[in-house]
């Protein structure tokens, strides 16, 4: 079936997302260039956060509609655990995943290894949600303790890796394609967390519960606009298409850079099919926040917050479309 003509521009509903900037936008970017936002009536705006605090408390407070956001963030909050109070009570839901979160451990050329961290200084977005925990257990299993070194709130991981560069801080947790910034730059990828963990769920789209039900129409077509975005990127025949486009969004990239970014992102732990949730990355990511969070909780339950309805239907939509 002929997918049918996108509404024109001023007909379009605005959707607020607040994201961090980096590359793992790459479909959403795709999505609003090919018009496939446009194609499910809906204008999808981009805000770039500068740390997890304020992209969370203003989802929390319905000052953006949709969040891309560590699924961590999302337990945080909705558990009492999050790094800052907020007006409304959390009611957030997850309703797509997204990734795997492109995690490296990178530390500045005179640290070889995860050992040379002792005594040093590593840095990280919020002490309470995000990729923090994924730090201090990288940490733990290569023997330190907490006592071992110091932790430093040096924001996201724009602001983050320009600390590390200019050796502010000894190491930190970067994403994709930040790590491939650092090792050009003669920076140490000490150690990737998908290789270690096997399954972790990175990035997902999060909302207000409320603003879910009352708008199911947007979400949908959220998901469709982002999957449609996500495909083309992992089909090799549009490679030199995306390169291009990251390029425009991240002008300081190289060619030779953006290829090796599509590669890691397109390939076996990039980004996830369909941006379906991996459920046994969920079970990971609530295994590390029962012992790293605080107050401490038990977390078991991998889709406590997943409401998989509109997913489900923004899916068979898209496929009965095609």
């Amino acid at each position: 079936m002929t997918a049918s003509p996108a509404p024109a521009a001023n007909a379009l509903q605005p959707v607020s997302v607040i994201v961090f900037p980096g590359g793992f936008n790459w479909p959403i970017w795709i999505a609003q260039d090919k018009g496939y936002f446009a194609r499910g009536g809906i204008e999808v705006v981009l805000t770039p956060t500068p740390n997890s605090v304020f992209q969370l408390t203003n989802l929390i407070d319905g000052k953006f509609d949709i969040a891309m956001t560590a699924i961590d963030n999302v337990f945080a909050y909705m558990e009492g655990q999050g790094e800052a109070s907020t007006v409304s009570k959390p009611d957030l839901i997850v309703f797509m995943g997204g990734d795997n979160g492109f995690l490296s451990l990178v530390g500045i050329p005179e640290i070889k290894s995860i050992s040379d961290l002792k005594g040093k200084t590593v840095s990280v977005d919020a002490l309470t949600t995000g990729y923090a925990f994924v730090l201090l257990d990288l940490l733990k299993r290569a023997g330190l303790k907490q006592a071992d070194y110091k932790i430093e709130k040096a924001g996201g991981v724009l602001a983050r890796w320009e600390a590390l560069k200019e050796k502010k801080h000894d190491a930190t947790m970067l994403i994709t394609p930040f790590d491939i910034f650092a090792r050009n730059a003669g920076l140490n990828v000490l150690q990737y967390a998908i290789s270690v963990y096997g399954h972790y769920q990175g990035l997902c789209g999060a909302t207000r519960r409320q603003w879910a039900a009352s708008n199911p129409r947007l979400v949908e077509a959220y998901i469709r606009g982002y999957v449609a975005g996500l495909d083309l990127l992992r089909n090799a025949r549009h490679k030199d298409y995306a390169c291009a486009l990251l390029r425009k969004h991240l002008p300081q990239m190289s060619n030779e850079v953006a290829a090796q970014t599509h590669a890691a992102m397109t390939g076996a732990t990039g980004f996830t099919p369909n941006a379906e949730l991996d459920v046994d990355g969920v079970r990971r990511v609530l295994a590390l926040r029962s012992e790293y969070g605080r107050p401490k909780k038990e977390m078991t339950d991998p889709t406590k917050y997943y409401l998989p309805d509109y997913y489900r239907t923004a899916i068979n939509s898209r496929l009965n479309a095609l």
